[in-house]
């Protein structure tokens, strides 16, 4: 079940990318439009998933579980008929929320149900090979389905969420949930966050064409920080925020956090900056383009299987520094090739090497970003870690939407840009000391 949560969430980012031109051709949209069928799930997905969590206590898992794919269908069906734009991206932020029930309690249960070592690290290493599995099949059927229509790519997924809501309705528990805990105050930072980032992604997408003094960019940016004050005053006047204090006691969670933002974020903006530069090339139709990425997982999929004896190995923080060389590498070459248009040279080696940076890091950053944590801090710290990382993808998404509108090459600029910080994060992680706080340092020593 954990890997099928996992599984929606490879076939969102699939979808999006792959059917994002065809999407904008066919109802006339700008990039900066169509690039809301990416942006939008992240929005919903990290905007609403801390209070996704608060829903699961009220509610029950299996209550939110179920209630929460249902839905899901429902959404896939509308977008798959839907022709207004607006209603269209609504379903893809709906689609968001229903994975901020499903998806993010996937490492929590890890984190709770496996030892940490050799247990751990072996169901870390069936969730990265599920989603990488989801990723290759989705880039393919959604490249296949999209050259008949996107219509049919962004309703696919629907069968796969129904064969998981059977599967749920028969091995999910019931359980009543907790009646005494409270949404409101939870409900309205969250609502703040999503509002902040869709504030964001409106002001970013806006400014190479109106400019910092235009009106409806200067108050995107002045309603994004007004709502990010609130979500953060609300924070520190409850006696329960949504975000815990002692999540962020351990250093290397922090960059695990970090690393995991910039290699997630750089690597949307590089399959964006990707996908629409091959809509662009004559004689390549969508399931060519999406083939053409789906070397990216590859190298993900041949290496899961060992992914746990890697981690039991060596040092996750080595591991991630490793994993951080590879992608800046491949965007190196993608500068340097910027001006050749041919895939062997200009994209190939990019997209394997990005994906090697995967193989190595990614269960590595998730492993760390678990360890030492205290089951009462499950919930959050695995909430707040994949927080972060559809956060990157939201500013990622409207950051490189707003470069290519001047050129191409900018945008690759700004992707590498991330490398780098993802590089340097990860060499501070694999050099500093262990920890913040005396009280996780003999948990991190063991892990050693």
């Amino acid at each position: 079940m954990l890997a099928g949560n996992m599984l929606i969430d490879a076939l969102e980012v699939s979808v999006a990318v792959v059917a994002v031109p065809a999407v904008g051709r066919d109802l006339g949209l700008p990039l900066t439009d169509a690039q809301w069928f990416v942006s939008g799930f992240a929005i919903g997905f990290g905007g609403l998933l801390l209070f996704g969590h608060r829903v699961v206590e009220r509610f029950g898992r299996r209550r939110a579980y179920l209630a929460a794919l249902v839905c899901y269908v429902a959404l896939c069906l509308v977008s798959s008929l839907a022709s207004d734009p607006m209603l269209l991206i609504a379903c893809r932020i709906g689609r968001g929320a229903c994975a901020a029930l499903t998806a993010p309690t996937g490492l929590a249960i890890i984190s709770a149900t496996f030892r940490e070592g050799i247990d751990r690290n072996r169901a870390l290493a069936v969730y990265t090979l599920v989603g990488a599995s989801g990723f290759s099949v989705g880039l393919l059927i959604s490249g296949a389905l999209t050259e008949e229509s996107w219509r049919w790519a962004l309703g696919f997924p629907a069968p796969v969420v129904l064969v998981l809501l059977v599967f749920g309705w028969r091995l999910v528990p019931s359980d009543q949930g907790d009646r005494g805990v409270r949404l409101g105050s939870g409900a309205l930072s969250a609502g703040c966050l999503t509002g902040a980032l869709t504030a964001l992604v409106q002001a970013m997408v806006n400014l190479p064409v109106q400019g910092w003094r235009s009106v409806p960019v200067a108050g995107s940016f002045a309603l994004c920080a007004l709502l990010a004050g609130a979500a953060v005053v609300v924070e520190r006047s409850v006696s329960r925020p949504l975000v815990q204090g002692p999540v962020f006691a351990s250093r290397q969670r922090l960059h695990a956090m970090a690393g995991a933002a910039c290699l997630n974020g750089s690597f949307i903006g590089l399959l964006l900056v990707f996908m629409i530069r091959l809509s662009t090339l004559p004689g390549w139709p969508s399931w060519q383009a999406a083939l053409a990425l789906l070397p990216a997982s590859i190298p993900l999929v041949l290496l899961a299987p060992f992914t746990g004896r890697l981690l039991n190995r060596f040092r996750t923080r080595a591991l991630i520094a490793a994993g951080s060389v590879p992608p800046l590498a491949g965007y190196v070459v993608s500068l340097t090739s910027s001006t050749s248009r041919g895939y062997l040279t200009g994209m190939l080696p990019t997209v394997l090497l990005v994906g090697v940076g995967f193989a190595l890091g990614f269960a590595a950053l998730n492993s760390q970003a678990l360890f030492g944590i205290a089951a009462e801090d499950r919930m959050s710290a695995s909430g707040i870690y994949q927080t972060v990382v559809q956060v990157a993808a939201v500013v990622m998404t409207a950051a490189v939407t707003a470069l290519l509108a001047h050129s191409e090459s900018a945008a690759i600029w700004l992707v590498a840009g991330v490398g780098v910080l993802g590089l340097v994060n990860a060499a501070v992680g694999l050099l500093s000391p262990r920890t913040f706080s005396r009280k996780y340092r003999i948990r991190e020593a063991a892990q050693e």
